[in-house]
């Protein structure tokens, strides 16, 4: 099995790399093996230019690369922290360009009518980790968990993976070491299922 892991966040020192790293760490030693990007480390650049936006386009070595490991990849595990309910423009910038047409789904209609969708990951797993300082009722009361309906349904979803969890670490800023202990051996076990053969993984998402 191959896995893609992406993460997001300016500081190397964030406990976002840590979740990162421990998943890469984790996923290698079930023994798959583990594709790596911290899009700031890599100065991923998040602009979508006009040229590369249509399905033909000719894209740039790096931006090639990353469409072909998506493609390539069995699941994709996403690591960033909350910013105003939504990622870090990098990333953003990262799913405009890599989630396009011909790689995340293919879209079938004539000019000015209305098409059909179709997802192309299908058959992959997601799994997003993202990390904030807000505590969980407000985030579940008042900003109505916009991350969760991003990633699920408008990115994943519509892209054909229904095989998707994600998990929410809150509130980092006056959390333990205890607790980031603890929730990195979580990452482990959200992990473990979709790790394992197709058939024992059954009932565990959403």
């Amino acid at each position: 099995m191959k896995v893609l892991v992406v993460t997001a966040t300016p500081s190397i020192e964030s406990f976002n790399i840590a979740i990162a790293l421990r998943a890469a760490e984790h996923i290698q030693k079930r023994g798959h093996e583990v594709i790596f990007h911290d899009l700031y480390r890599e100065n991923f650049s998040p602009l979508l230019e006009s040229e590369e936006i249509p399905r033909d386009a000719v894209l740039d070595p790096a931006a090639a690369a990353y469409c072909r490991e998506l493609s390539e990849a069995d699941g994709v595990v996403i690591v960033h922290p909350d910013w105003w309910g939504q990622p870090p423009a990098i990333l953003k910038g990262w799913v405009d360009r890599v989630f396009r047409p011909g790689t995340a789904y293919e879209y079938e209609g004539l000019p000015g009518e209305v098409g059909t969708v179709t997802g192309l990951l299908g058959g992959k797993f997601g799994v997003v980790f993202t990390t904030g300082d807000t505590d969980e009722e407000r985030e579940q009361n008042y900003f109505l968990d916009p991350l969760e309906t991003l990633w699920k349904n408008c990115i994943f979803g519509f892209c054909g993976v229904e095989k998707f969890k994600r998990r929410h670490f809150s509130i980092i800023m006056i959390s333990t070491e205890a607790q980031r202990k603890a929730w990195l051996e979580e990452v482990d076990t959200l992990l473990d299922p979709f790790l394992e053969n197709n058939e024992q993984q059954g009932g565990i998402y959403g």
